[in-house]
């Protein structure tokens, strides 16, 4: 099986043309900042000053920003980020606080002499609106020890547990409620 390509009709072509001219504005000053971006976190991370490595990092971050433009030509699609800041560190603060309690649970759970595990698959409704904060949702229940997203679907997420309770369903509509608080986006 292989793939082939086939052109755009001139109708597409010239949306995507227009979208570009809207989107386009600014797109230097854009890769600017990612590549400053880029560049910084390779130093942070990296940790080593060699030319042999910077000159690494500046070629990776070109095929990025290469990657990028390319990628940014064929749809124009970007994420928008519509979530309020301070909103969202609180609630990053609490998941922290939430793992960490995790944490302990299923250290317990595990470390038991019977081994109490009751393992349970149940759907998880969600409310956010926006695609970054179904994201966000999803990964909140999968960071959190003993529980992870198995599948999405509309309206709700396909969870497994490690130590089914019937509290797991209030926790959990309280870890929606608080990534929708953290949307700009209002709830219908």
């Amino acid at each position: 099986m292989y793939l082939s390509y086939k052109p755009l009709n001139k109708q597409t072509k010239n949306a995507l043309v227009k979208k570009q001219k809207k989107h386009g504005k600014g797109i230097t000053l854009r890769l600017v900042v990612y590549a400053v971006i880029l560049s910084g976190l390779w130093l942070l991370w990296s940790g080593i000053y060699k030319s042999l490595l910077i000159t690494f990092g500046a070629a990776s971050v070109l095929l990025v920003l290469l990657i990028t433009v390319r990628m940014n030509r064929i749809d124009g699609d970007r994420i928008e980020i519509e979530l309020n800041p301070l909103k969202f560190i609180r609630y990053f603060g609490w998941l922290l606080l939430e793992i960490a309690k995790s944490n302990i649970a299923v250290t317990k759970t595990i470390l038991s002499a019977s081994m109490p595990i009751k393992q349970n698959l149940f759907d998880v409704p969600y409310t956010q609106r926006t695609d970054l904060g179904q994201v966000i949702f999803a990964n909140s229940i999968t960071l959190t020890p003993g529980t992870v997203t198995v599948e999405t679907e509309d309206g709700h997420f396909l969870v497994h547990a490690l130590s089914y309770s019937s509290d797991d369903m209030d926790a959990l509509a309280d870890m929606d409620r608080r990534v929708s608080e953290t949307e700009l986006v209002a709830r219908v």
